[in-house]
């Protein structure tokens, strides 16, 4: 990988074109010009991915709404934000958005599985994140609580809504009507 020498150039943040050389071996993101690399997930993170993945685009392909996609796939928020969700959700109004490589924008829904490693990072960073540029709603899931948090960034309220959804719950998002996801069973 690229690197810059630090002593020399304090200030200096990588961007979208830093990125695009970055070895394709390693998941990167770029957070306000700072690199971190994504951990590989465990088996829990892709069971739980497969299984909301395959219950959210049965939905949406269903009713039409729109496009779904996994990680890895860019998402450029800006020239010094770049992150590769765990499960994306892009509605068929807003697909303009979609390029051949990434996603130049904010997705509709954004779906983040926290592991203990990312856990802050999820949470506190990409939560401001994704409300600053415009994400719809954001879903926190929690393999250890079993617990999903939802924010929706669409209220026209001052401060976004959220809810926690925990294990004997079923969730349901603001977005998409009629969606129901039984806790007990993605945490299966």
């Amino acid at each position: 990988m690229k690197t810059r020498d630090t002593a020399l150039h304090l200030d200096t943040k990588f961007t979208y074109e830093d990125y695009l050389h970055f070895p394709e071996d390693k998941r990167y993101e770029i957070i306000d010009g700072e690199v971190s690399l994504a951990p590989s997930p465990d088996r829990i993170h892709q069971d739980i991915l497969r299984d909301l993945g395959f219950i959210l685009w049965e939905f949406v392909k269903k009713n039409d709404l729109g496009l779904v996609y996994y990680a890895p796939f860019d998402v450029v928020l800006s020239d010094t934000d770049i992150v590769q969700p765990d499960l994306i959700f892009v509605s068929k109004e807003r697909k303009l958005i979609l390029t051949e490589k990434n996603i130049q924008g904010a997705p509709d829904i954004v779906v983040e599985i926290l592991s203990p490693s990312s856990q802050h990072k999820d949470t506190v960073i990409k939560a401001k994140l994704y409300k600053k540029f415009g994400v719809r709603e954001y879903w926190l899931i929690d393999p250890q609580e079993k617990q999903i948090t939802l924010h929706d960034f669409s209220s026209s309220q001052r401060k976004p809504s959220t809810a926690i959804y925990t294990f004997d719950e079923i969730f349901e998002s603001p977005l998409l009507p009629g969606l129901k996801i039984s806790l007990k069973e993605l945490f299966i």
